[in-house]
């Protein structure tokens, strides 16, 4: 029946040795799907999955159909504004998504269908699941942008970026290629800062305010992004090289 359709978790990759990794988002499931959604999620999610149990192909190109230069990962890509712009704008690059909140996935969905897109690989669960396959030094950059702040003082151990996280980001890109954080939570931003002065793995590309407070040309604004924007709220563009 339309709505209730399931997603069948990839297997768990090392899952006894990162069982401390505490889930950094909330829900999966907001209303229900419409038949052309079930159609997508049914149908062409399958063959946009990544199979975590097979062995990732060297060179981590290969895993499109299109033939691609470089391969990029954005992790949690919730409505999938950015990572849509960045496919149909880039269409030399392979871009892998991450997003567990299946109304974002069938976003992306409907976008792949509408505009061809053959560059575009999808994870319907944990990022990290996906960082443990990853060949060293495979990805040329990576996007997490405006993700859950776990606002509440007791819940910031939640928070998806820290310095865990971002040594498993250093390991599978490569030297020079670019990370890229947004935050609309100014102490979140100062966490993000802190976390990857303390990785030891990044230089942060800033040379002045603007290069953190202007979003980048070829930075897409995100509906997160637009409801700061509505509520009054800055947000913080951070952009960093890898080491």
């Amino acid at each position: 029946m339309t709505g209730d359709v399931k997603i069948d978790n990839p297997p768990k990759i090392n899952k006894l040795a990162d069982a401390h990794e505490l889930r950094s988002f909330g829900r999966r499931r907001g209303r229900k799907l419409r038949a052309r959604q079930t159609q997508h999620v049914e149908q062409l999610l399958p063959r946009l999955s990544l199979d975590l149990a097979q062995p990732t192909p060297r060179p981590l190109t290969e895993i499109f159909d299109s033939r691609v230069s470089d391969v990029w990962l954005e992790i949690g890509f919730g409505g999938g504004e950015h990572l849509l712009w960045q496919a149909a704008h880039n269409p030399q690059i392979g871009i892998i998504g991450c997003e567990p909140f299946l109304d974002g996935i069938v976003k992306v969905l409907d976008g792949v269908e509408a505009n061809n897109l053959e560059n575009i690989r999808l994870h319907a669960d944990d990022a990290r699941d996906v960082l443990r396959c990853l060949p060293d030094g495979s990805l040329g950059r990576v996007f997490i942008l405006f993700p859950d702040p776990w606002p509440k003082k007791r819940h910031h151990k939640r928070r998806l970026v820290n310095v865990a996280l971002l040594r498993q980001l250093a390991r599978v890109m490569r030297p020079g290629g670019v990370l890229r954080l947004g935050t609309d939570i100014g102490d979140y931003a100062a966490d993000m800062l802190a976390a990857v002065n303390d990785s030891g793995m990044f230089n942060w590309l800033a040379r002045h305010c603007g290069d953190w407070r202007i979003r980048p040309s070829d930075w897409p604004q995100t509906r997160y992004e637009q409801k700061a924007d509505r509520e009054g709220r800055s947000s913080y563009y951070l952009c960093f090289e890898r080491r």
